[in-house]
Protein backbone atom coordinates (compact mmCIF):
# COMPACT_ATOMS: atom_id res chain seq x y z
CA UNK A 1 0.00 0.00 0.00
CA UNK A 2 1.65 3.44 -1.19
CA UNK A 3 -1.32 5.62 -2.79
CA UNK A 4 -2.13 8.44 -0.84
CA UNK A 5 -5.84 9.05 -1.10
CA UNK A 6 -5.59 12.20 1.25
CA UNK A 7 -3.50 14.90 0.56
CA UNK A 8 -0.44 15.15 2.70
CA UNK A 9 -1.10 18.60 3.85
CA UNK A 10 -4.84 18.44 4.94
CA UNK A 11 -3.69 15.23 7.11
CA UNK A 12 -0.88 17.48 8.51
CA UNK A 13 -3.43 20.25 9.70
CA UNK A 14 -5.97 17.34 10.83
CA UNK A 15 -2.68 16.25 13.25
CA UNK A 16 -2.45 20.04 14.11
CA UNK A 17 -6.03 19.95 15.70
CA UNK A 18 -5.77 16.44 17.11
CA UNK A 19 -4.47 16.00 20.67
CA UNK A 20 -1.17 14.93 20.56
CA UNK A 21 0.53 11.53 21.01
CA UNK A 22 0.90 10.32 23.93
CA UNK A 23 5.07 10.36 24.62
CA UNK A 24 5.61 6.52 24.48
CA UNK A 25 3.12 6.15 21.07
CA UNK A 26 5.49 9.14 19.45
CA UNK A 27 8.80 6.87 20.04
CA UNK A 28 7.47 4.14 18.72
CA UNK A 29 6.03 5.79 15.84
CA UNK A 30 9.54 7.13 15.56
CA UNK A 31 11.33 3.66 15.48
CA UNK A 32 9.07 2.07 13.24
CA UNK A 33 9.25 4.64 10.61
CA UNK A 34 12.82 4.18 11.31
CA UNK A 35 13.65 0.90 11.13
CA UNK A 36 10.68 -0.94 9.17
CA UNK A 37 10.38 -0.75 5.30
CA UNK A 38 6.56 -1.52 6.07
CA UNK A 39 5.84 1.25 8.19
CA UNK A 40 3.56 2.35 6.08
CA UNK A 41 1.22 -0.66 8.08
CA UNK A 42 1.67 1.68 11.44
CA UNK A 43 -2.04 3.06 12.82
CA UNK A 44 -0.02 6.54 13.25
CA UNK A 45 -1.56 9.50 15.14
CA UNK A 46 -5.28 9.72 13.91
CA UNK A 47 -6.40 6.59 13.36
CA UNK A 48 -4.71 5.61 16.70
CA UNK A 49 -6.62 8.60 18.30
CA UNK A 50 -9.88 7.39 16.52
CA UNK A 51 -9.69 3.80 17.87
CA UNK A 52 -8.49 5.51 21.63
CA UNK A 53 -11.65 7.67 21.38
CA UNK A 54 -13.64 4.71 19.78
CA UNK A 55 -12.52 2.57 23.09
CA UNK A 56 -13.20 4.81 25.57
CA UNK A 57 -16.36 5.60 24.25
CA UNK A 58 -17.07 1.98 24.12
CA UNK A 59 -15.28 0.81 27.71
CA UNK A 60 -14.79 -2.55 26.62
CA UNK A 61 -14.14 -5.36 29.29
CA UNK A 62 -12.22 -7.78 26.43
CA UNK A 63 -10.78 -6.35 23.09
CA UNK A 64 -9.22 -8.73 20.61
CA UNK A 65 -6.68 -7.45 17.96
CA UNK A 66 -6.03 -9.77 14.46
CA UNK A 67 -3.01 -8.14 13.96
CA UNK A 68 -0.03 -6.38 16.38
CA UNK A 69 2.31 -5.38 14.14
CA UNK A 70 4.76 -2.74 16.43
CA UNK A 71 1.44 -2.38 18.68
CA UNK A 72 0.69 1.16 18.48
CA UNK A 73 -2.99 0.27 17.75
CA UNK A 74 -3.25 -2.17 21.12
CA UNK A 75 -1.84 0.74 22.54
CA UNK A 76 -4.23 3.08 21.35
CA UNK A 77 -7.09 0.19 22.30
CA UNK A 78 -6.53 -0.47 25.73
CA UNK A 79 -6.81 3.26 27.05
CA UNK A 80 -10.32 2.60 27.11
CA UNK A 81 -10.41 -0.87 28.68
CA UNK A 82 -12.64 -1.12 31.94
CA UNK A 83 -10.20 -1.51 35.10
CA UNK A 84 -10.00 -5.31 35.10
CA UNK A 85 -10.03 -4.83 30.76
CA UNK A 86 -7.64 -7.02 29.15
CA UNK A 87 -6.41 -7.15 25.12
CA UNK A 88 -5.33 -10.32 23.15
CA UNK A 89 -3.18 -9.37 20.48
CA UNK A 90 -2.17 -11.55 18.17
CA UNK A 91 0.50 -11.43 14.74
CA UNK A 92 1.85 -13.94 12.70
CA UNK A 93 5.97 -12.37 12.70
CA UNK A 94 7.07 -13.06 15.98
CA UNK A 95 10.01 -11.08 15.03
CA UNK A 96 7.79 -7.59 15.81
CA UNK A 97 7.30 -9.38 19.58
CA UNK A 98 10.13 -7.59 21.11
CA UNK A 99 8.95 -4.20 19.58
CA UNK A 100 5.91 -4.28 20.69
CA UNK A 101 6.17 -5.43 23.86
CA UNK A 102 8.73 -2.55 24.64
CA UNK A 103 6.50 -0.22 24.12
CA UNK A 104 3.69 -1.29 25.50
CA UNK A 105 5.58 -1.79 28.99
CA UNK A 106 6.73 1.88 28.24
CA UNK A 107 2.70 2.65 28.21
CA UNK A 108 2.01 1.03 31.47
CA UNK A 109 0.01 -1.21 29.83
CA UNK A 110 1.89 -4.63 30.53
CA UNK A 111 -1.00 -5.62 32.43
CA UNK A 112 -3.92 -5.27 30.26
CA UNK A 113 -2.15 -6.78 26.96
CA UNK A 114 -1.65 -10.03 26.46
CA UNK A 115 0.47 -10.60 23.31
CA UNK A 116 0.32 -14.29 21.25
CA UNK A 117 2.67 -15.08 18.13
CA UNK A 118 1.26 -17.38 15.52
CA UNK A 119 -2.32 -17.85 13.40
CA UNK A 120 -5.14 -16.47 14.37
CA UNK A 121 -7.31 -18.65 12.81
CA UNK A 122 -5.62 -21.30 15.03
CA UNK A 123 -5.34 -19.41 18.59
CA UNK A 124 -8.53 -17.76 18.55
CA UNK A 125 -10.59 -20.93 19.79
CA UNK A 126 -8.23 -21.05 22.40
CA UNK A 127 -8.91 -17.56 24.37
CA UNK A 128 -12.14 -18.51 25.58
CA UNK A 129 -14.82 -15.94 26.41
CA UNK A 130 -16.31 -13.51 24.56
CA UNK A 131 -14.99 -9.33 23.30
CA UNK A 132 -16.63 -6.64 23.40
CA UNK A 133 -14.27 -5.28 20.96
CA UNK A 134 -12.79 -6.67 17.69
CA UNK A 135 -10.23 -5.01 15.57
CA UNK A 136 -9.11 -7.28 12.33
CA UNK A 137 -5.73 -5.23 11.09
CA UNK A 138 -3.72 -8.31 9.46
CA UNK A 139 -3.40 -10.47 5.50
CA UNK A 140 -6.06 -9.30 3.81
CA UNK A 141 -7.08 -12.59 1.95
CA UNK A 142 -8.43 -13.76 5.57
CA UNK A 143 -10.36 -10.90 6.84
CA UNK A 144 -13.59 -13.00 5.73
CA UNK A 145 -12.66 -15.86 7.66
CA UNK A 146 -11.32 -13.38 10.80
CA UNK A 147 -15.31 -12.08 10.79
CA UNK A 148 -16.73 -15.27 10.50
CA UNK A 149 -13.97 -16.94 13.30
CA UNK A 150 -15.00 -14.15 15.80
CA UNK A 151 -18.81 -13.73 15.14
CA UNK A 152 -20.27 -16.12 18.06
CA UNK A 153 -17.42 -14.24 20.51
CA UNK A 154 -19.11 -10.69 20.01
CA UNK A 155 -21.49 -10.10 21.93
CA UNK A 156 -25.11 -8.50 20.66
CA UNK A 157 -24.47 -4.78 21.16
CA UNK A 158 -20.64 -5.59 20.76
CA UNK A 159 -17.90 -3.69 17.61
CA UNK A 160 -16.07 -5.67 14.95
CA UNK A 161 -13.79 -2.52 13.71
CA UNK A 162 -11.33 -3.65 10.35
CA UNK A 163 -8.90 -1.54 8.46
CA UNK A 164 -7.73 -0.97 5.18
CA UNK A 165 -11.26 -1.42 4.16
CA UNK A 166 -10.31 1.38 0.77
CA UNK A 167 -6.96 -0.36 0.44
CA UNK A 168 -5.44 3.07 -1.13
CA UNK A 169 -8.07 3.32 -2.99
CA UNK A 170 -8.09 0.52 -5.37
CA UNK A 171 -11.66 -1.11 -4.22
CA UNK A 172 -13.28 1.16 -6.86
CA UNK A 173 -10.85 0.33 -9.98
CA UNK A 174 -12.49 -1.85 -12.26
CA UNK A 175 -12.12 -5.83 -10.86
CA UNK A 176 -9.32 -6.57 -13.39
CA UNK A 177 -7.38 -4.19 -12.17
CA UNK A 178 -7.45 -4.52 -8.78
CA UNK A 179 -4.67 -6.96 -6.89
CA UNK A 180 -5.08 -9.99 -4.73
CA UNK A 181 -5.88 -7.97 -1.79
CA UNK A 182 -7.90 -5.30 -2.91
CA UNK A 183 -9.98 -8.23 -4.37
CA UNK A 184 -9.99 -9.59 -0.80
CA UNK A 185 -11.18 -6.21 0.64
CA UNK A 186 -13.56 -5.72 -2.18
CA UNK A 187 -15.34 -9.22 -1.01
CA UNK A 188 -15.25 -8.44 2.64
CA UNK A 189 -16.84 -5.29 2.28
CA UNK A 190 -19.27 -6.89 0.52
CA UNK A 191 -20.20 -9.96 2.53
CA UNK A 192 -20.59 -7.04 5.29
CA UNK A 193 -22.97 -4.94 2.74
CA UNK A 194 -25.24 -8.49 2.80
CA UNK A 195 -24.95 -9.18 6.12
CA UNK A 196 -28.75 -8.70 7.90
CA UNK A 197 -27.25 -9.38 11.29
CA UNK A 198 -25.02 -6.13 11.57
CA UNK A 199 -25.14 -2.66 11.28
CA UNK A 200 -22.23 -1.17 9.02
CA UNK A 201 -20.44 1.97 8.61
CA UNK A 202 -17.30 2.22 6.22
CA UNK A 203 -15.89 5.48 7.52
CA UNK A 204 -13.04 6.90 5.23
CA UNK A 205 -10.49 7.45 7.73
CA UNK A 206 -6.96 7.23 6.25
CA UNK A 207 -7.48 4.10 4.11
Amino acid sequence: MTKVIFPANLVAYAEQFTSPEHKPLAALNRETNMTRSDSVMLSGHLQGSLLQMLSHMIKPGRILEIGTYTGYSAICLAQGLTTDGVLHTIDIDEELFDIADKYITAAGLREKIVQHTGKALEIIPSLGGMFDMVFIDADKANYSNYYNAVWDLVPVGGYILADNVLYDGEVILPHEQQGKNAKAIHAFNTMLRGDDRIEHLLLPVRD
